[in-house]
């Protein structure tokens, strides 16, 4: 008798899976329901979840607050297109969103994935430049170690030597890639890049404070601050994208406000609704939005995903809000910080591992190479946790509401499963 259900042998086969290779892959676990910070499988077993589905489940799994308000949405109106239509959800969590952000960033263009949110905030940079006649500024300067999304578009804004998408090398339009400015020296080096290259450039874009997929690479406000000045300094816009750091994940509400500035545009996703449903949001300025505000239908900015503004996701999103208003979710992130630092920190004493690092409810363990990734991920399962090495690193980005014990047991896990079998 074979240990899965029917739905599972029967759809395995059709199925086509994210960032695997099917062929050599371990199999995928059944997952069955989920809870708090736990994944149950359908053979039984419990996970602790130690990176809240990608990012997304920052209030944990099953948040009655959340469950409640997309139930009440789904009886009056589950969707409506916002082409000609508005509803509450949308715009109450636009205001809401720019009621959280800095006064100059005050337009909301939503969207259904972090990729999509980041090629809108592309295309509205291009089209500000040429919306005021200016032509030729269609490139951006990113940076190395940074990720973006899948889209061919935001592919091409990747570090070109990750390995996710070297493979499209040749497929993708050529954009700057460069170092950081993490000191006076580099800051420099993309000073006098930027005033040979400036008019080339519709805008730069960065996650700040945390390179998230690209590595889990970290960097500091000053560093943002320079990209703010050099930004002004040299007329180009500038880009944050906030769709793994934002909603509490660095300690902050959003992570560029450890440099106490406002960007030019912003993105949001991942936890934008608790984990729920798919939904991501470009915020942009008023000075943005005011070049797209025009009697010239060319331009309007031609772009609109059929579910933009979903009511089902927008109402989850405000109950996440929510959450974020009347449940001390900094304050946790704060603590998962400690513990972080305290159960990961022996690690650094392991065969292998050249850092750890910790950033809010962010915990990184660097490894010089990991030789076998499948027997990895197989350990930690078998230790009970759901952590999902990638590339060198083993990390944890739990929901900002696990408990002492579940926090405890994925360090403990990953120290163990480290220390006995050299990955």
């Amino acid at each position: 008798m074979s240990k899965h259900p029917d739905w599972y042998e029967d759809g395995l086969k059709h199925i086509w899976l994210p960032y695997t290779q099917m062929k050599t892959a371990s199999p995928p676990l059944a997952a069955a329901r989920t809870n708090g910070t736990r994944i149950t499988l359908a053979d039984g077993r419990e996970l602790v979840d130690g990176i809240a589905s990608w990012w997304t489940a920052c209030h944990g799994y099953n948040h009655p607050h959340i469950r409640e308000a997309v139930q009440k949405q789904l009886e009056i109106m589950p969707h409506v297109m916002l082409g000609g239509l508005v509803h509450e959800q949308a715009l109450t969590l636009a205001r809401r969103l720019c009621d959280l952000l800095p006064e100059q960033l005050t337009r909301v263009f939503f969207s259904d994935s972090g990729s999509v949110a980041v090629e809108v905030a592309m295309k509205m940079a291009t089209q500000y430049w040429l919306n005021q006649g200016v032509r030729g500024r269609t490139k951006f300067l990113a940076f190395k170690g940074g990720y973006h999304g899948d889209t061919i578009a935001t592919m091409a804004v990747c570090d070109p030597e990750e390995g996710m998408h070297s493979l499209f090398a040749g497929a993708l339009p050529e954009h700057f890639i460069a170092d950081l400015p993490r000191d006076e020296e580099s800051e420099a080096r993309l000073d006098t890049f930027l005033a040979t290259h400036a008019e080339q450039i519709a805008g730069i874009l960065v996650e700040p404070l945390v390179q998230g997929a690209g590595g889990m690479v970290f960097h500091d406000q000053m560093c943002l601050a320079r990209l703010r000045w050099l930004a002004d300094k040299h007329g180009v816009l500038l880009i944050l994208d906030e769709i793994f750091t934002g909603f509490g994940r660095t300690g902050a509400m959003f992570a560029f406000e450890a440099a106490e500035f406002a960007p030019d545009i912003i993105t949001l996703g991942k936890g934008l609704t608790g984990g729920t449903l798919p939904l991501a949001a470009t915020v942009a300025t008023s000075k943005i939005f005011d070049a797209f505000w025009s009697d010239d239908p060319s331009h309007a900015l031609m772009h609109g995903p059929t579910y933009m503004g979903n009511a089902l996701a927008c109402a989850a999103a405000n109950a996440s809000l929510d959450l974020f208003e009347s449940e001390p979710r900094l304050l946790q992130s704060a603590e998962i910080a400690k513990k972080l630092t305290h159960g990961l920190g022996p690690c650094l004493g392991l065969p292998g591992v050249t850092d750890v690092r910790v950033r809010g409810a962010i915990g990184v363990v660097e490894l010089d190479r990991i030789s076998d990734m499948n027997a990895l991920k197989r350990r930690l399962v078998d230790a009970g946790v759901w952590v999902r090495p990638f590339r060198n690193i083993v990390y944890l980005t739990p929901a900002l509401t696990i408990d002492d014990a579940d926090l405890e047991t994925l360090t403990t896990s990953i120290h163990s499963v480290l220390h006995a079998n050299r990955p």
